[in-house]
């Protein structure tokens, strides 16, 4: 045995040796070591700081800094220095690197509106390949292509990104998947074909069916969520309510013991404020609602509906009363096409209310002294007041009280404790603007006549149409009812030559979930545009009364010919009683809005109401309009307080938006060979 100095003298030589060697080896393998940068994970840093970090590599890791450079600056919406830095990769990726290559392509298309060119891209992605935080980015960009349309494709991948999502993302990812089912038609609903195996999208689908089923029902509503949740626990909403169905679980629904009702009794808007008063009490009372579906395409309901005469009947901008938009001085015409066939009398939708109604006269003092005076009778909500610049004065009045006005001040203020319900030119303009975008039509001309109630139109369908999408809105002004005749007895028709609609848009909106946010299209101010043969135009809005459009129409033919391709619709103003077989062949191929009450919902309901008001339709719409005031005070705390309620009213598809306004989806119908159909 060796002694052990001799050990100790032996280990000590060896030891320079071995940290020698560890030295050496630690410097070999710098050189083609693998980059550690993690381009599957969340971006956490700025562009400057990945931009940095690239320049300052020469291996490896030099590309993966480049790609999150490039997420990073698509995030910050630098796209100009993101197209730029994808121009620089190298042709030759690893696998890892060519998927999210392909990922932040797509995205920078997307963000830039070229939808059509993200999706080969996104098509190439292999999912299987991809991180977690990748697949929610994958997703969110398949949800970004789909522009808010709600489909099955859409659907499917709310629900494949759903587990990759925490916190607010994850009720973000609730709440769209539910907003993209409510939007969605029952018979859309109806006509999806879905897998056997896919029984998260089957407990979301009966979950719409339990809400379409109860909305109207606070109780039937909770009753129906749990027992829901118990056949479906494992679904991510049973865990997670959409906001909107926790909310309309918790409300509290409003005292409606005392009602104040505040019309102008006295003066010219005394027609208008009887017609309300007396579809508020019918309706309390409990005459029948409209039937919840389309209109049938019945001779009779379509004659009917020829007849009717328009919500949004033009006045000037001067108009206290943005209901009907009729002089008071309207004279009833009479019935010339064929009666509907007598129907039963409407059946009572619900028993006869025990609440009081208290009615004030607000033409008879000022209003600040009527709300003291309702209050001071224990009113529970008031309805009312109709004219615009009293519904102002109580909106800037501080009141405590729930008010459901039956108007809209020209500055719409949010109180938790006041809704706004208005039958107005614009809220037809709107609905119009939705209802010609989702026919595909891009290019839309408006013709309105020169006045106050023109510029109301188009501003409000242009503002309507930029948050839809769409850039280009034309206008084209026409005058009185003789210089249109004039025109005609020339020859000269209508030539469709427009110019840009100026109005100021509304904000756009972007998409942003899973931390990733894809900004709205930037909108571009057209060029003046002349279409005198048709050229560049693919609808016309008109609005008119029935007698210029008895003008107008064939104006517009002798200029672009009969088979023009080129789609007509009008408000609801060119729509009046006592329009024949002769103005319906003569309207042929244009289609109108109205009122559901009117485009055959209830033809019963309808008929006696006709009578009732001696045919005078504008009537009609504010009797049907107080018919709806009713059932809305009667859900007052579940407009404020559920985003997304909707109601089938006699006015329209009502929806209340986040200030608490009152919108309205009409009925659109169309006359087909001396006939009337539904449009769609």
């Amino acid at each position: 045995m060796l002694p052990s100095k001799v050990v100790r003298h032996k280990a000590g030589r060896f030891l320079p040796v071995i940290l020698a060697g560890l030295i050496l080896a630690a410097c070999s393998g710098q050189g083609p070591q693998t980059s550690t940068v993690n381009i599957q994970g969340p971006v956490t840093a700025s562009s400057a700081y990945y931009l940095q970090q690239a320049q300052q590599s020469s291996d490896d890791s030099k590309t993966d800094w480049q790609l999150l450079a490039i997420r990073a600056l698509l995030k910050e919406g630098k796209y100009p220095e993101a197209t730029q830095q994808l121009s620089q990769l190298p042709q030759q990726l690893s696998e890892t690197q060519q998927q999210e290559s392909l990922l932040l392509k797509a995205q920078l298309l997307i963000a830039q509106q070229k939808i059509k060119d993200a999706e080969p891209l996104l098509a190439a992605v292999k999912t299987g390949a991809l991180s977690q935080d990748q697949l929610a980015r994958y997703y969110s960009l398949q949800i970004a292509s789909a522009q808010g349309h709600p489909s099955l494709s859409l659907l499917r991948n709310y629900i494949a990104q759903e587990p990759l999502l925490k916190g607010t993302d994850h009720q973000g990812n609730i709440d769209a998947t539910w907003q993209t089912l409510t939007q969605m038609s029952p018979q859309d609903v109806s006509n999806l074909v879905i897998n056997a195996d896919e029984n998260v999208l089957q407990g979301w689908l009966d979950l719409l069916a339990v809400w379409r089923a109860n909305a109207q029902d606070a109780e039937m509503l909770k009753s129906g969520i749990k027992d829901w949740q118990t056949r479906y626990p494992q679904n991510p909403a049973a865990k997670t309510l959409p906001t909107q169905l926790s909310q309309m679980q918790n409300y509290t629904k409003a005292s409606t013991s005392i009602i104040a009702l505040l019309l102008p009794l006295n003066g010219q808007a005394q027609v208008f404020a009887n017609a309300i008063q007396k579809g508020f009490n019918d309706a309390k009372n409990g005459i029948s609602a409209p039937v919840a579906q389309p209109a049938a395409a019945q001779p009779a309901a379509a004659d009917a509906a020829a007849s009717t005469q328009p919500a949004a009947a033009a006045g000037s901008s001067a108009d206290p009363i943005s209901a009907p938009q009729q002089s008071a001085a309207t004279t009833p015409q009479p019935q010339s096409q064929p009666q509907p066939q007598p129907q039963p009398q409407p059946a009572a939708a619900a028993p006869a209310s025990n609440a009081q109604i208290k009615v004030y006269d607000t033409s008879s003092q000022p209003i600040e002294q009527v709300m003291q005076q309702a209050q001071q009778d224990g009113a529970t909500i008031v309805v009312g007041p109709l004219l615009k610049s009293n519904v102002e004065k109580v909106a800037n009045s501080q009141t405590s009280l729930n008010v459901l006005a039956l108007n809209e001040p020209e500055k719409i203020q949010n109180h938790p404790n006041i809704c706004y319900f208005a039958l107005s030119p614009e809220d037809e303009a709107r609905d119009a603007a939705h209802h010609i975008w989702d026919q595909g039509k891009r290019q839309p001309l408006l013709l309105v006549p020169r006045s106050g109630l023109g510029d109301r139109v188009i501003n409000a369908f242009a503002q309507e149409w930029q948050t839809l999408g769409g850039s280009t809105v034309m206008q084209q002004r026409f005058g009185s009812t003789a210089e249109l005749k004039q025109g005609i007895n020339s020859g000269a028709g209508i030539s469709l030559s427009g110019t840009p609609v100026n109005a100021a848009p509304a904000q756009p909106q972007g998409v942003s979930i899973a931390g990733m946010t894809i900004p709205a299209p930037q909108q571009s101010t057209p060029d003046v545009v002349s279409t005198s043969s048709g050229g560049g135009v693919d609808a016309v809005y008109i609005v008119s009364t029935q007698d210029e459009l008895q003008l107008i129409k064939p104006m517009i033919t002798m200029r672009t010919g009969s088979r023009s391709n080129i789609s007509l619709y009008a408000s609801s103003r060119s729509a009046q009683a006592g329009a024949g077989p002769d103005f319906r062949l003569e309207m042929d191929g244009l289609q109108f809005s109205d009122i559901p009450l009117l485009s055959g919902s209830n033809p019963g309901l309808m008929q006696q109401t006709s009578k009732s008001f001696n045919n005078d339709y504008s009537l009609v719409r504010l009797y049907a309009m107080g018919m709806d005031a009713w059932t809305l005070a009667n859900h007052f705390n579940q407009m404020r307080q559920s985003p997304g309620f909707t109601l089938d009213g006699n006015t329209g598809k009502l929806s209340a938006d986040t200030d608490c306004v009152i919108n309205r989806k009409l009925t659109w119908n169309q006359y087909r060979r001396g006939e009337i159909a539904p449009a769609n």
